[in-house]
């Protein structure tokens, strides 16, 4: 379907033509818009939300710059990969840009989100910034976890963002132990927790989807099924793919992953329906063009015909720029200077980061007591240990 016949403005007053074009300049109109999504929701025990979205021009517009913005970043971190300034794991996002971007315009900052180790960009949603992670990726203590945890361990505690976490399937049951705090606090919001189409067959999922499904958590498990868990594609992985359907007797719904309104769209459908009915769970169909790390060239197992034809038909980014651009709410030009504003602010923020010193030797025995409770490492290899019981 041609992106023009998508939109439908909500009627307004029109100024004369010779006005706008005298005018004219980027759009940052809060009128609404109103957008079919790419493809209908597939649901699980549950009506699906409506396929109309409600947005704005300036929202599109932001949309445009926040994935461009995170596309940049991971393109700039494999260079810095490859340069050696980033060391050990390093997963990145590039494709499923949607996910994160559609996810944060539908919920609030009191909302929790915990993820799996390709963290970068669900870290830039939240409201990090890109010294920071930069600083985090190559070690730096100016890093959003000064420096030790590195390109899996993201983390914002303020922005109520509980990190990356490098064992797969792990972060899911700490997430509905958020769900849990949640709802003990009588707190209206949720707690959403993201993991691969490789760890939707982890037993620890199922037991805590069991525990949130009796006690009525507040909990949206989302996964984010680009199709490849490592180098295995999901057919060979999972007897049953249609990952939505997991949850039995829990609602699920699958989303195209790569429209940024369709997940908007049923991230604030499952926030509503968690906090008042408790889990259930999102599929986001997606997709990433990298491989499953930097040690993986993603090509062994797919072919690159496969991945450009996702690039031409379906990649987030462009998408939004169609869109855009068939409202006349931006010209072509003004993308491409936006898109070379976005590269020279990756640039200076990597320069920022790269003048941050590394950790102190001193930090290897930090954070791994919990302070005050009087437990002190010693001795030469620091395995003697001396704590002053309450």
């Amino acid at each position: 379907m041609a992106a023009a016949a998508l939109l439908r403005r909500i009627p307004a007053a029109r100024a004369p033509a010779t006005a706008l074009m005298a005018a004219r300049t980027i759009s940052d109109s809060t009128a609404p818009l109103t957008i079919e999504t790419s493809v209908p929701f597939t649901s699980h025990i549950v009506d699906p939300p409506s396929r109309d979205v409600t947005t704005t021009p300036a929202e599109l517009l932001t949309f445009f710059r926040d994935m461009s913005l995170m596309r940049r970043m991971e393109i700039a971190a494999d260079s810095l990969y490859k340069a050696k300034l980033i060391r050990g794991f390093c997963h990145l996002y590039d494709g499923q840009e949607a996910v994160a971007v559609g996810m944060e315009a539908a919920i609030t900052r009191s909302d929790s989100i915990i993820t799996a180790y390709r963290d970068h960009c669900i870290y830039l949603a939240r409201g990090g910034d890109l010294v920071s992670a930069f600083a985090e990726l190559m070690g730096r203590q100016a890093g959003c976890s000064r420096g030790k945890g590195g390109s899996m361990h993201f983390y914002k505690k303020d922005a109520n963002f509980y990190g990356g976490h490098g064992i797969v399937g792990a972060q899911v049951p700490l997430g509905c132990g958020l769900a849990f705090a949640q709802k003990y606090r009588k707190e209206e919001s949720a707690t959403f927790a993201l993991y691969g189409d490789g760890a939707a067959n982890q037993g620890q999922l199922f037991e805590a989807l069991n525990i949130s499904a009796l006690w009525k958590l507040p909990a949206i498990l989302v996964c984010e099924n680009n199709h490849y868990g490592m180098g295995t594609a999901e057919w060979r992985a999972a007897k049953s793919p249609a990952y939505y359907k997991r949850g039995d007797y829990v609602p699920g719904l699958k989303v195209d992953g790569m429209d940024v309104l369709a997940v908007k769209q049923a991230c604030k459908f499952a926030k509503e329906h968690a906090v008042a009915n408790g889990p259930i769970v999102l599929e986001m169909d997606t997709y990433r063009y990298h491989g499953h790390s930097m040690s993986d060239p993603g090509s062994t197992y797919r072919t690159r015909d496969e991945i450009s034809g996702v690039r031409q038909e379906r990649d987030p980014i462009e998408r939004v720029r169609k869109l855009i651009l068939a409202h006349d709410l931006a010209t072509p030009a003004e993308l491409k200077d936006m898109e070379k504003e976005i590269r020279k602010e990756v640039d200076d923020a990597i320069a920022k980061a790269k003048e941050s010193p590394m950790p102190d030797t001193s930090e290897l025995f930090t954070n791994v007591f919990v302070k005050g409770f009087g437990v002190d490492s010693f001795g030469a290899d620091r395995k003697e240990l001396r704590a002053t019981l309450p």
